[in-house]
């Protein structure tokens, strides 16, 4: 058999894969549901309830003295979401297509252009879900004020590059471990319930329970969140160098990870999942 090699410049190889990338993330929205918008619809219902519950939640307990001064249901909101997108993230990433999947029988597709895709559509549904909560809430509740919206939403974007890490740490060790992997996204997602702090803040915290949190860089992005969202508060014990190096550091070991599972991947596995 004869191959025609082609060569491609730099330019025509990055179109060539955002190509790739934007009709995988297609796909990967569709996938879930036939409709593309029932998808957003369904993650846009997700959200709601959520917030309802905790709304619930917070004013049957009594708890909503002990929220940040401002609107109420924004600092809820300050905090699951962030959260919903780094968890949804984790699940999206470790979820895609790896080295043994029959996607990747077909050129130029590859493991990368698969957990960009993944990620990205979490993304994308996100964003999408956010953006029209917060306009009903606008037009329909209340004239509520962000005091600086791009820092929040840059905060969003980190809780989404650090659900990416952690989701390319995961996906590198599923292969080998796959149903031990399973039950570790079920158990990191229910632990983040609690260690992402959207609960509460992270300045009305003692320092004996401020350091069973501060380890995790989604405490940090919410906390961090809250200090651009409400101009009554500014975070003291969180940053945002914290989750940028720690979400760096685990991104080049999940790719380093991903890179070895790769090079020794087998067709042997896909019977195993």
């Amino acid at each position: 058999m004869f191959y025609h090699t082609r060569r491609e410049s730099g330019l025509a190889s990055a179109i060539t894969i955002a190509e790739l990338i934007y009709h995988s993330v297609a796909r990967k929205i569709r996938k879930t549901h036939g409709n593309a918008i029932m998808s957003i619809v369904t993650n846009l219902l997700q959200l709601v309830v959520f917030v309802m519950a905790f709304y619930v939640m917070f004013s049957l307990l009594g708890l909503r003295s002990s929220a940040v001064r401002g609107d109420f249901l924004l600092y809820l909101m300050s905090g699951i979401f962030l959260y919903m997108t780094h968890t949804k993230t984790v699940t999206a990433v470790v979820g895609s297509e790896g080295p043994t999947s029959p996607m990747m029988l077909h050129a130029p597709m590859n493991t990368i252009i698969a957990i960009a895709a993944s990620a990205l559509s979490a993304l994308y549904i996100q964003i999408l879900s956010l953006a029209l909560i917060l306009f009903i809430y606008y037009v329909a509740v209340t004239h509520f004020v962000i005091d600086n919206a791009a820092g929040a939403f840059a905060m969003l974007m980190l809780a989404w590059f650090s659900g990416l890490a952690v989701g390319m740490v995961l996906l590198a060790l599923k292969p080998w471990f796959p149903d031990v992997i399973g039950i570790v996204v079920l158990i990191y997602q229910r632990a983040n319930m609690i260690a992402s702090g959207k609960m509460f803040l992270a300045n009305s915290l003692p320092t004996f329970m401020l350091n069973l949190f501060d380890w995790n860089p989604l405490f940090h992005c919410i906390d961090q969140a809250r200090g651009f969202t409400f101009i009554n508060y500014t975070p003291r014990y969180s940053s945002i160098s914290y989750p940028i190096i720690v979400s760096l550091v685990i991104l080049m070991i999940g790719l380093m990870g991903e890179f070895y599972t790769r090079r020794n991947s087998s067709i042997s596995w896909s019977a195993r999942r």
